[in-house]
């Protein structure tokens, strides 16, 4: 089995390929790309893939407009850290949606089902779409398009503590001590309240279905913050917001128009 995996960020690429080799031993990464450009110049030069990993929010776009650029006969499982987008994934060549962090049994089941699905169609070829067209059906069936916590998860089972290793020695940064999470050349960090940083191995997208969204909000895609350390809050150009933080962080902080209305009800609006 051929597999293009269309991941931008690095920690998270690294762990499926892990994982795929892991689960299916015969498959092959033939390809791995990190935007929506990258990924439609990949699908438009190489033999089609026999299936594709691909997360939703690229560095340039969501995926979904890979779509509109290149036609994509490879099913797709889509790999994200919010169910948010789960109806609009079986419009397209969804056959599974696996919510990050990405757990060794649901790619297992995903590439199970892609192959319970090849062994139908081999047997009855003129079934392809309706096979499909009712598998995506049930799985939309299940699928919730609210993107809050992940199922079955409380306030009492996000993560309290962060484990850091600097050097030889290994200590824990309680989540109370968070000011806000960062990325900074692929690599994700925490900001405490008093200043200190603390590089951890996990992308941003699995650290943002680790923390409370009560407490913590993903301004953008390189920032996760603390209700605290919100500073300021300024009107900014078409509908954006520009967001002071405390401590201060080095790099202009947008909220996008679309996350805009999220992020003043998470406030308190």
């Amino acid at each position: 089995m051929n597999i293009l995996l269309i991941e931008d960020e690095e920690a998270t690429a690294r762990r499926l390929r892990r994982m795929v080799q892991e689960v299916e031993p015969t498959a092959r990464i033939v390809g791995m790309t990190v935007s929506v450009d990258e990924s439609v110049e990949w699908l438009q030069t190489h033999p089609r893939p026999d299936l594709i990993l691909m997360d939703i929010e690229l560095a340039d776009g969501q995926s979904f407009e890979i779509f509109n650029r290149v036609t994509v006969t490879s099913p797709v499982v889509f790999t994200t850290a919010y169910d948010e987008y789960a109806i609009k994934a079986f419009r397209v060549n969804s056959i599974d949606y696996l919510l990050k962090p990405v757990k060794e049994d649901d790619l297992r089941n995903a590439l199970t089902k892609l192959q319970r699905l090849k062994e139908s169609l081999l047997e009855h070829p003129d079934s392809l779409k309706t096979s499909l067209t009712n598998l995506l059906r049930q799985m939309a069936a299940t699928a919730s398009p609210e993107p809050s916590a992940q199922p079955g998860q409380t306030a009492s089972t996000y993560r309290d503590r962060f484990l850091i290793k600097q050097g030889q020695r290994l200590f824990s940064v309680d989540v109370a001590e968070v000011a806000y999470v960062f990325t900074r050349n692929k690599l994700t960090f925490l900001k405490t309240r008093d200043g200190h940083e603390w590089m951890i191995d996990y992308s941003m997208d699995e650290v943002s279905t680790m923390l409370d969204p009560q407490r913590f909000f993903r301004l953008n895609r390189q920032i996760i913050a603390e209700l605290r350390a919100i500073d300021k809050v300024n009107l900014y150009f078409n509908g954006k917001l520009k967001i002071g933080l405390r401590p201060i962080f080095d790099e202009e902080v947008i909220v996008s128009r679309e996350k805009a209305g999220e992020f003043k009800v998470w406030l308190g609006e």
